[in-house]
């Protein structure tokens, strides 16, 4: 995983900061780095588009959340850029609000024109947690807009290119003027000159796109992985939306997550629980052989540490437990039954206070401390 630094220490806020306290902490930074400040600074340009990945994770509630549980890991692939790909003019189109007046509210300062962005796209991957504990390469195919071949622009006549239209009315107050994206090019300054017959009135048309998507280890049912630019493409030629990717846990045949934790549950039957003895357990790498000590009750858990799950943020690896059931037979023949009568007279066969078992969750506590 790429290292980025932490979104709010990039915008020097506490994670407790408000809607607010985001925006005017991203809003300083972005003023700060502008290119049109900074004029060829590839150091300014990185730390704008850092403030302005930081700022789009934060400022929405969902991604935010994501963030606050998961790290960079469940941002998915690409980030808002990071360097990676990202385009300039997306930030321009999407946070063009946040600059205000300061440098036109667009790259160059010039005019209102902006960048339009495709719309997201959003899929279901089931995994398997083998999949899951190792981390996969998925292909995936989905029907997406994309920018026909041998469309051709020309000036918008509503707008005549600014991207914006303007309303003069007349009040008591005097003359009002107001300014609205102009709803033929939504904003991009452009209309369709000329098109293929395939394409639409944006200048798109619908294809089916093979994208491999790589699905870091640890991740849990209803994250949501983005990757960048694989989205519908943008109207007039824009940037392209997002591909957003939902996980689906399918259920294991045998093991149970909890977290980065598994658990099993083992049936013993009577005799070994007494005598003891090796018994296969499966885990997610494989089976392998654990012990069952001599009289052990049941309701014991045994712990396989490290065989869990690796957290998504790969700080760790979960472990597996194993609870221990005693498998009591439903029928018994005439021979079992007689050995059992002669079992059950003997005082070791009789609980006592003092050999009662001290419970399921006195057990876990202990196996804790």
């Amino acid at each position: 995983m790429s290292q980025k630094r932490d979104y709010y220490e990039v915008l020097g806020i506490s994670k407790s900061a408000n809607e607010s306290e985001v925006k005017k902490a991203y809003r300083k930074l972005a003023l700060q780095y502008h290119p049109d400040k900074n004029p060829d600074d590839a150091s300014a340009e990185d730390k704008f588009k850092e403030a302005a990945e930081a700022y789009e994770i934060l400022s929405n509630a969902e991604k935010k959340a994501q963030y606050d549980r998961f790290g960079h890991a469940g941002m998915g692939q690409g980030g808002f850029g990071g360097g990676g790909g990202m385009n300039m003019d997306d930030i321009f189109s999407q946070f063009g609000d946040i600059f205000g007046g300061a440098f036109g509210g667009s790259r160059g300062g010039g005019g209102g024109s902006r960048v339009v962005k495709g719309t997201n796209l959003r899929v279901k991957m089931k995994l398997t947690l083998e999949e899951i504990a190792l981390g996969v390469k998925k292909k995936i195919k989905v029907q997406k807009l994309v920018a026909a071949e041998g469309v051709t622009f020309k000036t918008c006549p509503t707008c005549n290119g600014a991207g914006r239209t303007t309303r003069v009315a007349q009040t008591f107050l005097g003359a009002m003027q107001t300014q609205s994206t102009c709803h033929v090019c939504q904003g991009a300054g452009k209309s369709i000159d000329k098109k293929p017959s395939d394409a639409d009135a944006q200048g798109l048309k619908r294809q089916e796109e093979v994208i491999e998507i790589d699905i870091p280890a640890g991740v849990e049912e209803g994250m949501q992985l983005s990757v960048r630019g694989k989205g519908n493409a943008g109207p007039f030629n824009g940037v392209s939306g997002d591909l957003i990717v939902v996980i689906e846990e399918i259920d294991h045949e045998e093991l149970k997550r909890d977290g980065d934790n598994l658990h099993y549950n083992a049936f013993v039957n009577f005799v070994d629980a007494v005598l003891g003895a090796s018994i296969e357990v499966p885990t997610i790498s494989g089976k392998v052989k654990i012990k069952v000590d001599p009289g052990t009750q049941s309701g014991k858990v045994l712990r396989l540490r490290g065989k869990g799950l690796p957290s998504v943020q790969g700080y760790a690896t979960g472990d597996q437990f194993i609870h221990i059931h005693i498998w009591t037979p439903v029928k018994v023949s005439k021979e079992e039954k007689e050995l059992l009568e002669k079992l059950k007279g003997s005082e070791n066969f009789n609980p006592s206070a003092d050999t009662k078992d001290p419970g399921f969750f006195k057990r876990m506590r202990d196996m804790f401390s």
